[in-house]
């Protein structure tokens, strides 16, 4: 199926039942209406990173099923995959056989070496201070060869997710055949992951590289165009990077949109909030909640400096069981611009400022996309985190079948699902209409129309409640 203006659910493939085939049909059964799309997170054999360490793309690790079950799923609801253009693990074959093969591997040019990079086999202290990192140090593994050399390799993230060279031949081909099969799967939406990394260069920050980053994503455009697909970069930064990307056509990713809604609804003001809708465009993909953190570093300028640290300060103080250890290096978390929750336990598992956020979320220009945690109103799986000491852990609790089941009779999954169904099926959410939005003090009101349908959320930022408007009609959730 192609991209459709429909909420796209975010799941692992083994979040919502153990398998593909079971998360199929907890979608068949509770939320046919409720969502369009499935962004199913990796699902390829991986080493590491809950699936974003992939080994190969031209197999789904046996544990969650195979290919014919992600297509089963393609029939039915349109599909997000994701690729890792900057990384591949070190456990995949390519990195092996270099590992063992060296020079006369097939793969060596795959890799960012070290003693090609820099001038004189090593960067100066005021390089590596120039690069934008994820580590303390420069970003490299010191790979041991099967004849006993070692040599420094690029590596970003963790020690598994050894970083690629994008600009050789035989990473080009690599690209292109791998995003060619994930087209031939299902894909309709391909998210790069990490995508600003990508490109390196001396004396730079060797991140969103310019003009060298733009060739890149329309190499990768031009793959995929042919396929009927769509590309979407993932950029946790300023929010002006992603702007660029949108003045150019490309679908982009609002992650602003999770820390300025808990700003109006903490402070009971939709100042800040008004203005950054009036800013972002329609063609975007909207979050409160993901797989990793709620981002900090995306509302830079967009909220003055000190109401960002008050906003932090203020998920640790309103929040249930949102603590700042669970982002620190004590939970393997080296990223502080992100605070590890659920979204539902930012606010404070309080029901009414949760589904007044997803409403706002749903009234917001571009397509909602809703994490399986938050669809299922999740709160902090605390005893996951501890158990894995992963900070992010906290936000990926493992749903059985049973348990999907036993969410349902909550009244906030069914108002939710009652709002998702609305966002899916009413007209005046087209992407070609227009938003009008009010914020006097606590009221947030913001009406959508495509020309001939109008639909107006009116709220009030300080109770929590809210009406929707169909026209003059309220339209009560408990009978949406």
């Amino acid at each position: 199926m192609k991209l459709e203006n429909k909420i796209m659910l975010i799941t692992y493939a083994d979040s919502m039942g153990k398998n593909l085939k079971e998360l199929h049909g907890v979608l068949n059964r509770y939320y046919k209406d409720a969502i369009g799309g499935v962004h199913i997170l990796p699902f390829f054999p991986s080493s590491a990173d809950r699936g974003f360490a992939p080994m190969c793309y031209d197999k789904v690790d046996p544990a969650f099923g195979d290919f014919s079950d992600v297509e089963a799923i393609g029939k039915e609801y349109y599909l997000m995959f994701d690729f890792m253009v900057n990384h591949i693990s070190a456990s995949s074959e390519y990195f092996q056989d270099f590992l063992k093969n060296k020079d006369a591997s097939p793969y060596k040019d795959m890799f960012i070496r070290y003693h090609d990079f820099w001038q004189g086999g090593e960067p100066t202290k005021q390089q590596v201070d120039l690069i934008y990192k994820r580590k303390p140090r420069a970003p490299y593994i010191e790979a041991e060869f099967a004849d006993g050399t070692k040599e420094k390799v690029w590596c970003t993230f963790c020690e598994e997710q050894i970083d690629l060279d994008v600009r050789k031949d035989v990473t080009k081909r690599f690209i292109k055949d791998t995003l060619s099969q994930m087209c031939s799967h299902g894909a309709s939406v391909i998210r790069l992951d990490a995508f600003a990394y990508a490109i390196k260069k001396a004396d730079t920050s060797c991140f969103f590289i310019e003009p060298d980053i733009w060739e890149l994503l329309y190499q990768i455009e031009d793959i995929v165009k042919t396929k009927g697909a769509e590309i979407l970069p993932e950029i946790h930064e300023h929010y002006t990077i992603p702007m660029k990307i949108a003045d150019k056509g490309f679908w982009i990713y609002d992650f602003a949109l999770p820390v300025l809604t808990l700003h109006a609804l903490y402070n009971h003001t939709g100042e800040y909030l008004k203005r950054w809708m009036e800013m972002c465009p329609m063609k975007q993909f909207t979050t409160l909640d993901t797989h990793d953190g709620i981002g900090i570093v995306d509302v830079k300028d967009l909220l003055p400096d000190e109401e960002v640290e008050k906003v932090k300060e203020q998920m640790y103080k309103e929040g249930a069981n949102v603590k700042k250890i669970y982002s620190s290096e004590a939970y393997n978390n080296l990223d502080i611009y992100q605070v590890n929750t659920t979204y539902y336990s930012a606010l404070g598992n309080h029901d009414d400022a949760y589904l007044l956020a997803r409403a706002i979320q749903f009234f917001a220009p571009g397509i909602p996309q809703v994490y399986y945690v938050g669809m299922l109103a999740g709160s902090n799986d605390i005893a996951l985190m501890e158990r894995t000491k992963n900070g992010r852990d906290i936000n990926r609790h493992y749903f059985t079948v049973e348990e999907v089941a036993e969410e349902q009779k909550r009244p906030v999954v069914q108002k939710l699902k009652a709002l998702m169904k609305l966002r899916n099926s009413h007209p005046a959410f087209s992407l070609d209409g227009t938003m009008h939005i009010v914020a006097e003090e606590d009221r947030f009101c913001i009406t959508r129309s495509d020309g001939m349908h109008t639909l107006t959320l009116d709220a009030d930022l300080t109770t929590y409640a809210f009406v929707i408007k169909d026209g003059e009609k309220i339209l009560p959730i408990d009978s949406l």
